[in-house]
Formats: structure tokens, C-alpha cells, sequence
């Protein structure tokens, strides 16, 4: 019997990886590219990152591609645990989110604090407003607000409120092509280069604080997912060192996150 040579790499064999599907802020954001070299380091785990909106990456782990969600729509990832397909959820960090708007501000909301009277006043000057309409965290996000306003959305919405079925980064330029408003998480909105003539016009609102959380898949759902290395993962994000890169993540001056693993409401 001959065995040829060269052809069986162990080291290939035995890499280790986990599939992490997760929002696309966490992405555009850049936050990725900071924290993963420093896990992959630490423990020799790769990681592979699927990046969609928050109602995209449970359903992805629902199908068994990933070991692990890390989302931001804490009522969508409550019911992903209710329904038996995580573990436990662990709050990470939140940040916020912002209303960005052309200089010309059609709706004259620039500088208000009120986001719901902001959006009441888009809806009544029918203003452009480009959703993401992905059943994204900023996608649920976004309806809320609309829901918050008094504006029954269905009913009001014509041409000048468009979905585009797309992530942050795409709607950000597509607001800048249409010179309209958009709902934004603060932290894609300080990496997003093409900003063009839209700026932040309402900001501070408490109902645009943005929560970020993270589940191990449940391996009694899902056979396949990698229990202890996705487990090492979250473990590390929420340890002091993976909080402390977090809150160390800045474009320029600002801080794009805010760790708050050690707030058992969040």
C-alpha cells in the first residue's frame, strides 16, 4: 500500500473556529478588526463572522450556521432563548443610536432632543427617510420610534419613506444619495466615511440608547455548535480584558462603545 506524502496538513486539520453571527455595526464599525486578533491570540481560536442585521443572525443560528449571536434587539433575543435556541443571554455594551439628516434639514428637527417629535415632524412634512427594512436591531429600533411618534406607519408611509432591505453601511449612503433621514447606531455613523451633507440632527433621547447582547447557540437545538470554544468567547468579552478593549475602541477622539457586562439589567 502506498501513502503519498505532503498531501495531510494536521495543523489544517486541528485549526479551531467558531462561526459568530452578529449585527453589522459590530463590523462597520470596525470594532471587530480591534477585538478578534486579540481573542484569536489569547486562545488560538479563529473567528468567523457572519454579519447581518439582528433578525438575520438568529435566524442564520436557528439554522445551525453559527455558535454564537451577538446582537443588539434584546425583545428578538429574549424570544431566540425563549424558543430554546440559546443558552443564556450576557449583556456586552450598548451605545446609542442617532438621527442623521441632511444640512438642509426638510423637517426642521435639527437639534431637538425629542427623537419621537422628530419623527412625528418627518412623517407630517413627509420628509425622505430611508429604513433599513431588514428586521435589523435598527430596523426594530426604527419602528418603535415611529410607534412612539403616534404615527401609524402603514398607513402614512408613501414615497418618501423608503426600505431598502440593507445594512447600516448601505443606507448611510443611500440617505446621502437621496439627501433624506435615517436611523443610525452611533458607532458605524463616527466609521462611515462617505458622509457627504448629512450630519447628526437628534441625539441624547433616552429611547435611543442601544443595547448590545451575546448568546452561546444551544447545542441541544443545534448538535453541531462548538459548546467550549464558543463559550471561550463569550467568556472573554465579558472578562475585564475583553470589557477594557471595548471601552478602548475610538475613531479620533470618541469612544464608539461602552462595556456594561457587569449590569445584570442591561
Amino acid at each position: 500500500m502506498l501513502v503519498a506524502l505532503g498531501m495531510f496538513h494536521p495543523a489544517e486539520a486541528e485549526e479551531r473556529f467558531i462561526t459568530v453571527a452578529s449585527t453589522t455595526s459590530t463590523q462597520d464599525s470596525g470594532l471587530f478588526d480591534a477585538l478578534l486578533p486579540a481573542f484569536t491570540a489569547k486562545t488560538g481560536i479563529t473567528v468567523k463572522v457572519i454579519a447581518q442585521g439582528t433578525g438575520q443572525a438568529l435566524d442564520t443560528a436557528r439554522r445551525g450556521d453559527a455558535d454564537v449571536v451577538f446582537v443588539h434587539a434584546k425583545a428578538q433575543e429574549l424570544k431566540f432563548l425563549e424558543d430554546g435556541f440559546g443558552v443564556k443571554r450576557y449583556p456586552v455594551m450598548y451605545n446609542d443610536f442617532v438621527v442623521v439628516g441632511p444640512k438642509s434639514d426638510p423637517a426642521g428637527i435639527a437639534g431637538g432632543k425629542d427623537v419621537a417629535a422628530a419623527f412625528k415632524a418627518i412623517a407630517e412634512k413627509k420628509a425622505p427617510f430611508v429604513s433599513r427594512g431588514d428586521k435589523s436591531g435598527t430596523h426594530s429600533a426604527e419602528l418603535k420610534l415611529w410607534t412612539a411618534a403616534g404615527i401609524d406607519l402603514p398607513a402614512v408611509r408613501g414615497e418618501w419613506y423608503r426600505e431598502i432591505g440593507q445594512g447600516m453601511g448601505a443606507t448611510l449612503n443611500t440617505a446621502n444619495a437621496m439627501v433624506a433621514y435615517t436611523l443610525s447606531d452611533r458607532g458605524t455613523w463616527i466609521a462611515f466615511a462617505n458622509k457627504g451633507d448629512l450630519g447628526i440632527v437628534v441625539e441624547g433621547d433616552k429611547k435611543l440608547f442601544n443595547q448590545y447582547g451575546v448568546m452561546l447557540v444551544n447545542p441541544t437545538k443545534i448538535p453541531t455548535v462548538k459548546v467550549d470554544d464558543g463559550q471561550a468567547f463569550i467568556d472573554w468579552l465579558i472578562s475585564p480584558e475583553g470589557q477594557a478593549m471595548i471601552a478602548g475602541y475610538r475613531i479620533g477622539d470618541q469612544q464608539l462603545f461602552f462595556p456594561n457586562a457587569d449590569d445584570p439589567k442591561a
